[in-house]
């Protein structure tokens, strides 16, 4: 289940918004300018499947997305509990950085959270199978996939190089509550 939470900025003992409701959720992040919705992911995703089986899977979501969005290109990020290198990749993607495009995710096996910063708010959004996340250009961010990651995405860009994130040094990442599987 989709959960959303939002704490103040400066203190992430104080929750302001916690909910499970989808319809909720949507509203509140639409109002911060991110989107977010209920797709179908519904053919089944394995450890072992190869990213071309599972873009061929959801071709048809893909190409919506890439006539309404122009993208360029897009892979797959995929992750599971034995995976060699699951420390190294959780600890990349959770210092707060930024794109200079919006971050499509379309999530279709498993969960990760997105916390993002906005208008002096910290929006920290469980996302799972099914939840498609954009998370607008130049908005400061992070991912955690926990310490015993379960999650496969797809991802789309405009930009062809993929996926380039912009560091901006803060400590606040380490501030906030962490997916603790």
């Amino acid at each position: 289940m989709s959960q959303l939470t939002i704490y103040a900025e400066d203190d992430s003992n104080t929750v302001l918004l916690s909910t499970a409701d989808f319809a909720e959720i949507s509203k509140t992040l639409g109002d911060a300018g991110i989107r977010i919705e209920r797709w179908s992911a519904d053919r089944e995703i394995t450890d072992d499947m190869d990213d071309e089986t599972i873009i061929a899977a959801y071709q048809v979501e893909i190409d919506r997305l890439v006539t309404e969005g122009g993208y360029q290109t897009w892979d797959v990020v995929s992750m599971h509990p034995e995976h060699p290198k699951k420390e190294t990749f959780r600890n990349k993607f959770l210092d707060e950085h930024t794109h200079s495009e919006d971050e499509v995710r379309f999530f279709v096996r498993g969960h990760g959270l997105f916390i993002m910063r906005v208008d002096s708010k910290v929006f920290s959004v469980l996302c799972e199978k099914d939840d498609l996340i954009s998370v607008p250009a130049n908005t400061r961010h992070w991912f955690d996939m926990g310490p015993h990651p379960t999650f496969t995405a797809i991802r789309l860009f405009n930009n062809p190089e993929g996926w380039v994130a912009n560091f901006t040094g803060d400590e606040i990442a380490s501030e906030f509550p962490r997916l603790e599987n």
